[in-house]
């Protein structure tokens, strides 16, 4: 087996009805978890029999004996069945149930598909993390890249009859910074308000959202330094589904620490495939597609020194702290703040 495997291509597999005896899901977004168990359960279990073949249980509900039961229940009126067993990490590192599981994962029942999930792979916290990725397809559910996360929303918005153009798609995901929940948030506002193939522009009346004011648009005017369209559009940017000034100075501070590269890059003829190239290394899939990544960098790097960059980032880090932890001035200030502090440090390149 892989050792994690990513979330289009597992669900993908799955949708091919390629089944895996054994799931490891792994990661924070437990949306994500509830997707691939869901195309499981459609796989492997007839929607006739799956109040009597799918068994969905806490992992701190159950001990060695009752998850042996579990997982060695024949399935009734049907050829599989499948088991989910959410946050195995609530398990003491000690717990009985371990050794239970091990042995299962050595022989596991041909007609179980059983799903584990868990939060995070803690060192030392799951006694059979290695075993686990030897004999269980392990998916990490946490941030989709932007393929994955592009195909994740059309396919949310089918299942809601809502029929996205790609303009479209990608304007919703601008607008929530691609986080999920609030995307789904969304979906269903456009569903009860909207018909037809939607363009960017009818996203933009029903969210509220057009283009030009989307968080992405104001990491765009902080990095080209134009102080009057940070300020100007923050009250909106920090107003819309799913933001927070601390995701916004999250990505800002990965951005600056970005520029970095593209300052020393210069304007090398290859600068494009070499900023790409490292953005697809780091996994930097939050801050955007890598190609788009590099070209942001190297359009925003000439406004730039790194004796610049290095102030700007302290002064991202120092809005962070502020903005977690007891204070007196507003989100808004913070930002506001932070958006000078960029600005003066050109003066002072």
């Amino acid at each position: 087996m892989a050792d994690v495997d990513a979330f289009g291509a597992a669900r993908r597999a799955i949708d091919s009805g390629a089944l895996s005896p054994v799931y490891h899901l792994v990661g924070d977004e437990e949306l994500l978890k509830d997707d691939l168990v869901t195309a499981i359960v459609d796989r492997a279990v007839d929607p006739s029999t799956r109040d009597f073949n799918v068994d969905v249980r806490q992992a701190a509900d159950l001990d060695g004996e009752s998850l042996h039961a579990l997982v060695e229940t024949p399935p009734m009126l049907a050829e599989t069945r499948v088991v989910v067993v959410k946050h195995i990490d609530q398990w003491r590192k000690n717990a009985k149930v371990w050794q239970v599981l091990d042995r299962y994962l050595d022989q596991p029942s041909p007609t179980t598909t059983l799903v584990l999930t868990e939060i995070a792979r803690k060192k030392g916290g799951n006694p059979l993390q290695a075993a686990l990725a030897r004999r269980a397809q392990q998916v990490e559910c946490t941030t989709l890249g932007p393929a994955d996360l592009r195909a994740w929303v059309a396919d949310r918005a089918s299942t809601l009859d809502v029929v996205l153009e790609p303009d479209a798609v990608e304007h919703l995901i601008a607008v929530t910074q691609g986080q999920l929940g609030a995307l789904v948030s969304e979906l269903h506002k456009l569903a009860a308000a909207a018909e037809g193939p939607l363009t960017v522009d009818d996203v933009g009346v029903f969210v509220g959202v057009h283009r030009g004011e989307t968080p992405e648009d104001w990491i765009d005017a902080v990095l080209a330094r134009d102080v009057t369209r940070s300020i100007g559009m923050l009250d909106r940017v920090l107003a819309l589904p799913g933001a927070s000034a601390v995701r916004l100075v999250a990505v800002l501070g990965g951005h600056l620490i970005g520029l970095r590269l593209a300052v020393m890059v210069g304007r090398r003829r290859n600068a494009i495939s070499v900023l790409t190239r490292e953005c697809r290394t780091a996994r930097l899939w939050a801050l955007g597609p890598p190609d788009a990544v590099a070209r942001r960098w190297a359009a925003a790097a000439p406004h730039w020194s790194l004796a610049a960059l290095d102030r700007a980032v302290r002064a991202s880090y120092d809005a962070d702290r502020h903005l977690k932890s007891t204070r007196a001035s507003t989100d808004a200030g913070v930002l506001t703040d932070l958006v000078l502090a960029c600005a003066r440090e050109r003066d002072a390149a």
